[in-house]
């Protein structure tokens, strides 16, 4: 499978036209590209009305048309808050001539405030109007989603399916903080197309796998949020491709967009990745890997740029992780830590001396943990997130 990173996010894929607008706070995004469509959700107990209402208009397994708020939730409104998220739907249908059942709609913002549906209404007029299938309409759609985001995120690949023409999948995700996904799947919402022709199981299937293995394996501030949502639609203008290229093009297209979360964390200043082999399941490496970057001390530990202290710390998260019986004998535990150099800090569950220059290992922006669990099984699994900062309980102390 020969795989091409490409231009045009959204827009890249055929069939698929994109705008957003942002005033102030407040921004309003619409996508436009009818297909086969799959989604997965916040399993937070208390879900949005957005989340709720679109994972209802999915049932029927087809969207034609996205429509997304910045700026209000639409969480916790009772009632008000679910009429007001079938009226979103109403709005494009109308604008747009397509079926009402065939919208999605999602939010992002403060929870508890009700929607300024007046707004949403005049910004939808002017989105409409921009509409697009050139990549600009894929870049302002992202930007219209974003909250504490300092920049857009979107991606898109082309693969060579040995067939007439190439199999593109593209999209926009905005997330910042309130990032620790969960999904059977700040707040995370990732709007994802194809214009490969896919089977509905196919679809799904792959839409699961590859949330597994990028969005659910990152984490900013440990919080998950009532609107995360990943939406999957394949618009079917090109030709077939195999399940195992179009899963892997798709994991690929999840994880680049994963990562851009993970660099943009509130207040963040480095990006770590975090690699875990020799779990004893893979269940136990996905636990273990989470667990590390999401332990508070371990990411104050890398923003102290402190290596000496992250590495008892990420030994504590991994006993505190939920791996399956008692964990069996981690004594043979392993640490590598990666930076502007590398140095091995933990070696068959000895610490090395980190005392001198191998401190300087940590100054810069990306910071790679690459732990090897000792117990001679094959399992392994990788995260990603980011350090903690002073701005991060800045930013949340004084938002919106």
């Amino acid at each position: 499978m020969k795989v091409e990173v490409m231009k045009g996010g959204l827009c890249a894929v055929k069939g698929v036209r994109a705008y957003g607008i942002k005033e102030g706070n407040k921004g309003l995004a619409l996508i436009e590209g009818e297909g086969k469509a799959s989604g997965m959700y916040t399993t937070n107990k208390i879900k949005a009305a957005p989340v709720r209402f679109t994972k209802k208009q999915l049932e029927k397994g087809r969207i034609s048309a996205i429509i997304a708020n910045s700026g209000c939730a639409n969480s916790f409104t009772g009632e008000q808050g679910m009429r007001n998220a079938e009226k979103m739907a109403e709005l494009a249908s109308s604008f747009l001539g397509v079926d009402k059942e065939e919208v999605a709609v999602l939010s992002t913002g403060p929870i508890g405030a009700q929607l300024d549906m007046g707004l949403i209404e005049g910004q939808l007029g002017e989105v409409v109007k921009g509409l697009t299938s050139g990549e600009e309409g894929s870049t302002a759609a992202a930007k219209a989603i974003m909250t504490t985001d300092t920049f857009h995120k979107e991606t898109a690949i082309s693969i060579d399916t040995g067939n007439d023409e190439p199999v593109v999948i593209g999209g926009i995700v905005k997330g910042s903080g309130m990032i620790a996904p969960h999904m059977t799947t700040a707040t995370m919402l990732a709007f994802i197309y194809t214009d490969a022709s896919l089977d509905d199981e196919v679809l799904s299937g792959s839409l699961k796998d590859a949330v597994e293995n990028s969005f659910n394996m990152t984490v900013v501030d440990g919080d998950m949020s009532t609107n995360d949502t990943v939406l999957l639609v394949a618009t079917g203008k090109s030709g077939k491709i195999s399940e195992a290229d179009f899963k892997a093009g798709l994991t690929f297209v999840c994880q680049e967009l994963a990562k851009l979360i993970a660099r943009d964390g509130e207040g963040a200043t480095k990006f770590i990745e975090v690699r875990v082999k020799g779990a004893p399941s893979i269940a136990d490496a996905r636990e273990v890997a989470r667990s590390i970057v999401r332990s508070p001390l371990v990411k104050s530990a890398i923003f102290g740029e402190r290596p000496d202290l992250v590495c008892g710390r990420i030994i504590a998260a991994i006993g505190s992780s939920a791996i399956t019986g008692d964990g069996g004998d981690f004594s043979g535990i392993s640490i590598r830590l990666k930076g502007e150099k590398e140095v091995l800090a933990v070696k068959n569950g000895e610490f090395m001396d980190l005392s001198g220059s191998e401190r300087t290992l940590m100054k810069g922006k990306e910071i790679f943990i690459d732990v090897d669990m000792g117990t001679g099984e094959e399992a392994e699994a990788t995260a990603w997130g980011c350090d903690l900062t002073y701005d991060y309980v800045r930013i949340n102390a004084s938002m919106h």
